[in-house]
């Protein structure tokens, strides 16, 4: 697959320039949610004083960043994107922020084995937390699922505090009594 593909040669390129990092978005999802296909891969890194375009250089002609940067609007979190040429699978490339739970998130992140690779993931708690705090309906859906397939392996008293900071406790407790454990 292309896409994992690309993510795995991110993921090198990341480890060889010693940049720390997590995979979030679909990719994180897929572990402690219910599978589906993406056309991306989210990283949060803290990238520090390197120049983003060593990353490039290291990937080599085969993807190309996108130079303008995008804002996420809830944390005022800064994105790249890169491409990969021969098709069009997007890696999205968020700069840790100082934002509470960005910083909280990533000092939780959980490493897994992949493909012989030590990879950082966001937990599934912060994989809810975060998708209640966008609150789009395909990320009130994911909470759901993740809520369903992890549910008593959870840690409710983080996720709960960290909604009640971001005013979504109560869609959380929705989510909750309509989302019946696997």
């Amino acid at each position: 697959m292309i896409g994992e593909e690309s993510a795995l040669a991110v993921i090198d390129a990341l480890q060889e320039l010693q940049i720390p990092f997590m995979l979030v978005g679909s990719f994180a999802y897929n572990l402690y949610g219910a599978p589906r296909l993406s056309g991306d891969a989210g990283f949060v890194i803290a990238l520090g004083d390197r120049p983003l375009d060593a990353i490039t250089r290291l990937l080599g002609p085969t993807f190309r960043l996108d130079p303008q940067m995008c804002f996420e609007t809830f944390t005022g979190t800064r994105s790249y994107e890169l491409e990969r040429a021969d098709d069009l699978f997007r890696i999205e490339l968020f700069l840790l922020s100082d934002d509470p739970h960005d910083l909280e998130r990533f000092q939780r992140r959980r490493t897994i084995d992949v493909r012989g690779r030590r990879v950082d993931f966001l937990t599934p708690e912060d994989v809810i937390i975060t998708k209640l705090r966008w609150g789009r309906p395909k990320d009130r859906e994911d909470s759901s699922a993740v809520i369903a397939v992890q549910s008593e392996a959870l840690d409710w008293p983080y996720i709960t505090s960290w909604c009640d900071l971001h005013g979504t406790r109560g869609l959380l407790d929705e989510i909750r009594r309509s989302t019946p454990p696997l």
